[in-house]
């Protein structure tokens, strides 16, 4: 699922966002910068779901 959600991250950010995180902050911030820029979109979404994949599996920092 991981790497779906990645290749998600690229194409359409905030559906990626909503995988990890459902309906919330990090979800309505990734809409807001998906419609200021594509690239502000996907930059965010790696980084939340880098974020979301550290915050899951804390033993592998």
């Amino acid at each position: 699922m991981k790497p779906v959600r990645y290749l998600l991250a690229i194409v359409l950010p905030p559906v990626a966002v909503f995988l990890a995180y459902g309906v919330s902050t990090t979800l309505v911030i990734s809409i807001l910068l998906t419609l200021l820029g594509w690239v502000p979109g996907i930059i965010h979404a790696l980084w939340a779901l880098t974020r979301y994949d550290e915050m899951m599996n804390p033993e592998n920092l």
